[in-house]
């Protein structure tokens, strides 16, 4: 996982649960650093410069359309 790259940052745990369905319908592989901590402690999250979505880099095209699609890019926040 050390080639996986950093391709978007979400400040709070709730705004990942539908994209990591998402991504998963796809068979992508990714991670999101500092997810348990932030749900954990969920002010820790700016501290630790939010959650990070990781994934590998032929994936990129593929992530950035279902981040366009869910509309992440235009700071949609899902409640």
């Amino acid at each position: 996982m050390e080639t996986f790259i950093t391709i978007a940052t979400f400040d709070y745990i709730h705004q990942i649960e539908i994209l990591k369905h998402r991504l998963d319908q796809e068979g992508l592989q990714y991670y999101f650093e500092n997810e348990i901590m932030s749900s954990i402690a969920p002010m820790y999250s700016t501290a630790l410069g939010g959650i990070k979505l990781k994934i590998h880099p032929n994936d990129t095209a593929t992530v950035i359309a279902i981040l366009q699609e869910m509309k992440y890019n235009n700071n949609l926040k899902i409640v």
